[in-house]
């Protein structure tokens, strides 16, 4: 009998392209606010929480209201522009297929980062928001995450404060020489490798 696991994901550049959404986001609080804000440089850099961007473009006494309208404008912009990157749907799939859980560790805001799992049609368990870095550990804990996926330094960061494995991807803003430079337990392509890195992993396991 398969014994139960479960395995967290980082969502933007993870699972989901969400650059195109994120970048229209922007743009639309820019034409709101009349702030200028470069959506393009903005997309390069995602990972961290909404607020270190917005504090590039407002006063510290403007962040908190505009990180609100930010997420408030979010939905009618960002859902639909956003893709699946290739093999995200198949990679949680394969953890349910294993006998598994999927959980979404973000530090997106849970509402929007549940609207793009739904639309896009990934289905995982349970989705965490608002964490960052080692904050993501204290989700991968309580959920006994054993793998958490992610492609930016700072999961890997999540990862190894829970004692969990980081799986890392150069699908984001760092490469695979950044990841593994990180110190990444292993660096895949992509999500398409994932499938069958899960069942070596597990087979290794026992």
């Amino acid at each position: 009998m398969t014994s139960a696991f479960t395995v967290g994901f980082d969502l933007d550049m993870t699972l989901i392209d969400s650059r195109p959404g994120i970048r229209a986001a922007f743009l639309a609080l820019s034409a709101e606010t009349g702030a200028w804000i470069d959506a393009d440089l903005a997309v390069t850099r995602l990972g961290p929480p909404l607020e270190q961007e917005l504090a590039h473009w407002f006063p510290d006494d403007q962040i908190q209201a505009m990180g609100d309208r930010y997420r408030a404008l979010y939905p009618e912009y960002a859902i639909t522009p956003s893709p699946a990157l290739p093999g995200a749907r198949e990679a949680v799939a394969a953890v349910r297929a294993a006998g598994g859980r999927s959980i979404v560790v973000t530090a997106k805001y849970a509402p929007n980062a549940r609207l793009h799992l739904d639309h896009l049609g990934i289905a995982a368990d349970e989705v965490i928001g608002s964490l960052w870095a080692e904050g993501k550990a204290e989700a991968l804990r309580a959920h006994t995450a054993g793998v958490y996926v992610g492609d930016h330094i700072g999961d890997i960061r999540g990862a190894h404060a829970a004692g969990a494995h980081a799986v890392s991807v150069p699908t984001g803003p760092c490469t695979t020489a950044d990841l593994r430079k990180a110190g990444a337990d292993t660096v895949l392509a992509d999500l398409v490798e994932f499938p069958a890195w899960l069942r070596e992993h597990r087979a290794r396991r026992g």
